[in-house]
């Protein structure tokens, strides 16, 4: 199974609150309460955050954190990398020259493309996006629709 950290996920979940009332200044605690999350790994994940330049911390009274730029100009990718790191399935989707089996794999090019791909589904999703609901896939709707139908 292949699946982004815990701290990923909570991050992904904060920036979702902070971009839902973008207009706002957000303290750690009122974040950890909306978002059910605890306000110690809140606050890491607020900090990390702001280090890698996706949030911008406000001093003083009534000070907060506040997205650094507009949500549909955040990627997804953007955020799993500030936790992640580089994104990739395999150790050659990540870079050249961590695998010893590099020279000799005859899968590494597909593996690469896979990891492409995944990279560019990220990527092409913003934080805008992933605010809004998930639109039902067409198969739920379909069978919703059947077990509506009079018999």
């Amino acid at each position: 199974m292949l699946r982004v950290r815990k701290l990923t996920d909570y991050a992904t979940v904060v920036m979702g609150h902070l971009a839902a009332a973008s207009d706002t200044v957000h303290c750690a605690s009122e974040v950890a309460l909306c978002t059910g999350i605890a306000l110690p790994t809140t606050s890491k994940v607020l900090k990390v955050l702001v280090r890698a330049g996706l949030l911008r911390s406000v001093r003083g009274q009534g000070g907060g954190y506040a997205l650094a730029r507009p949500a549909a100009e955040i990627s997804v990718a953007q955020i799993v990398r500030s936790f992640e790191g580089p994104v990739g399935l395999t150790e050659c989707g990540s870079g050249e020259g961590l695998c010893e089996q590099e020279s000799v794999c005859s899968i590494r090019g597909n593996w690469q493309r896979i990891n492409q791909m995944v990279l560019a589904a990220l990527e092409s999703m913003t934080l805008a996006e992933m605010i809004r609901p998930a639109p039902v896939p067409i198969h739920a709707a379909l069978r919703r629709q059947s077990a509506n139908a009079p018999s």
